[in-house]
C-alpha cells in the first residue's frame, strides 16, 4: 500500500528560513512525517552547513546530507526588497515558518512574526534562538557547546577527578530541532481546532536545559552538584561500563532482582550479604570497590560470552558499541532508524531515519537526497503562483538562485 499521500502532515507547506543544525532538524522531522518542507537558503551560497567540508568530501558534506533530505531548496536574498515581498507572499500560503535567527533579526528585516501574521493569521511562526526571546541574555547568539557548557552539561561528563568533556554529539542543537517540531505540532492541532495560527519559541538554553532532569533533581534537593562520574550513574550501582576481556559493556543493576541476578551469573552470591553491598545507597557510597570486584570477573570472558549470560538471567545489559557497529547492526535497521535514501545520481546511501513509528502511517517517503543550492527555486516559485515574468525578473535583479 502506498502510504505516502496518508502520512499525518501531507500537504502541509513549511518554510525553512533556517540553517545549520537546530532548525534543519526540526524541518528534517517534519518532513519525515510528510510536511512538504521548502528551504529558504541564503542568495547565492545558502546554509552555511554546506561548507563543513572535511578532505575528501563531495560536494554535499555527509552532515549537510543527513539532516536535509527530503527537502527542497529555494536560494533568495531575503534582504532585498523583492526578496523580502516574495517570502511574505509565500508565507501568505503557507502553514508553518520556522527560523532560527539572532533574536531581532527578522523583525528589523520586516519579517517578525507580527508582520507575517498580518498577511496569514493562521501561520505557525516557530523561531529556535540560542538564549530565548527574553531575559538579559536574550539577544546573544547560541551555539551548541556554549549552551553545553552554560547548562550545566559539561561539567557533570567526563571521568572522576579529570577536566570535565563535551559528550560527543551535539545536545542541544539536536534536542532543540526535536523540541521545536513538538511545540509547530502543539500548534499545528490548536490550529486545527480554533483555525488560529500562532508563535512557538525554543532555544537551544532551553533545549540544553530540558536535559538536566535528574542534575537538577539532586541540586534542587540537597544544594550540590552532580560531579563526573564517568559512565556512572549518581543513584544506581552497578550501572555504568565495564571492561570484559575483549572490550567494554553496559550492565544495569538498578533494581533488587537484577542486582542479586548479577551476583548470581558472576559467580559471588555473597555479595548480597556484604555490608558494602546490602543496599543501594551502600552500593552507590562503595561504587569504586565494586568496580573493581566486578571488573576482575568480567576479565575471565569476553563480551559476548557475558551478554549472554546476564540476558538470560534478564540482567540489562548490553555491549560498548562505536557508532559504526550500531548503526550497522541488524536491530537498527529494523526500527527504521537506518534507512536508504538517494544519492541524487541514482543510487543509495544510508541516512537515519525518523525516531518513532505509526503503524497506520509510517514513514517512508523522505528518501530523496539533500538538495543544491537552489535547485528547486523555479519550480517552488511556480507552485506559488509567480508567474515566468515575475521568476525571470527576481533573476535578473540576481533576487534568486536556480540551480
Amino acid at each position: 500500500m502506498n502510504t505516502s499521500a496518508h502520512l499525518p502532515l501531507k500537504g502541509v507547506r513549511v518554510l525553512e528560513v533556517a540553517q545549520i543544525m537546530a532548525g534543519p532538524t526540526c524541518g528534517l522531522m517534519l518532513a519525515d512525517l510528510g510536511a512538504e518542507v521548502i528551504k529558504i537558503e541564503k542568495f547565492p551560497s545558502g546554509d552555511d552547513a554546506r561548507q563543513y567540508q572535511k578532505p575528501g568530501d563531495s560536494e554535499l558534506p555527509p552532515s549537510f546530507r543527513m539532516i536535509n533530505r527530503g527537502k527542497r531548496s529555494l536560494a533568495i536574498d531575503i534582504r532585498h526588497p523583492m526578496g523580502k515581498a516574495a517570502l511574505l507572499r509565500m508565507a501568505a500560503q503557507a502553514d508553518v515558518l520556522t527560523e532560527n535567527f539572532r533574536v531581532g533579526v527578522m523583525d528589523r528585516l520586516g519579517l517578525g512574526y507580527e508582520q507575517v501574521r498580518e498577511v496569514n493569521p493562521a501561520l505557525i511562526y516557530c523561531s529556535i534562538t540560542g538564549y530565548g526571546s527574553v531575559g538579559p541574555l536574550a539577544e546573544k547568539g547560541g551555539f551548541d557547546l556554549i549552551l553545553q557548557a552554560f547548562s550545566g552539561i559539561i561539567s557533570a561528563t567526563g571521568e572522576p577527578g579529570r577536566p570535565s568533556v563535551k559528550p560527543g554529539i551535539s545536545i542541544a542543537d539536536t534536542n532543540a530541532g526535536i523540541l521545536a517540531a513538538f511545540a509547530v505540532l502543539a500548534a499545528y492541532i490548536h490550529r486545527l481546532k480554533t483555525g488560529e495560527g500562532q508563535r512557538v519559541e525554543t532555544s537551544l538554553l532551553q533545549a540544553a536545559m530540558q536535559q538536566t532532569y535528574w542534575l537538577a533533581a539532586n541540586y534542587f534537593s540537597t544544594g550540590h552538584n552532580t560531579p563526573p562520574l564517568g559512565t556512572a550513574h549518581s543513584l544506581i550501582a552497578p550501572y555504568q561500563v565495564f571492561q570484559a576481556q575483549d572490550g567494554g559493556m553496559v550492565i544495569g543493576g538498578g533494581n533488587p532482582n537484577a542486582w542479586r541476578r548479577i551476583c548470581e551469573v558472576l559467580g559471588h552470591p555473597e555479595w548480597q550479604e556484604d555490608e558494602r553491598f546490602n543496599h543501594p545507597q551502600r552500593r552507590v557510597q562503595h561504587r569504586a570497590e565494586l568496580e573493581q570486584l566486578i571488573t576482575g570477573v568480567l576479565a575471565g570472558g569476553s563480551v559476548e560470552h557475558w551478554c549472554q549470560q546476564l540476558d538470560e538471567a534478564g540482567v540489562p545489559c548490553g555491549p560498548l558499541n562505536t557508532a559504526g557497529q550500531a548503526l550497522e547492526h541488524p536491530q537498527t535497521r529494523a526500527v527504521g532508524m537506518v534507512m536508504d535514501v538517494s544519492d541524487g545520481q541514482g543510487g543509495t546511501q544510508p541516512g537515519l531515519g525518523l525516531p518513532v513509528t505509526l503503524n497506520r502511517t509510517p514513514s517512508t517517503h523522505a528518501t530523496s537526497c539533500a538538495p543544491q543550492v537552489g535547485e528547486h527555486s523555479d519550480s517552488v516559485l511556480r507552485e506559488f503562483g509567480f508567474s515566468e515574468q515575475e521568476i525571470a525578473e527576481l533573476l535578473s535583479a540576481e533576487v534568486i538562485r536556480q540551480h
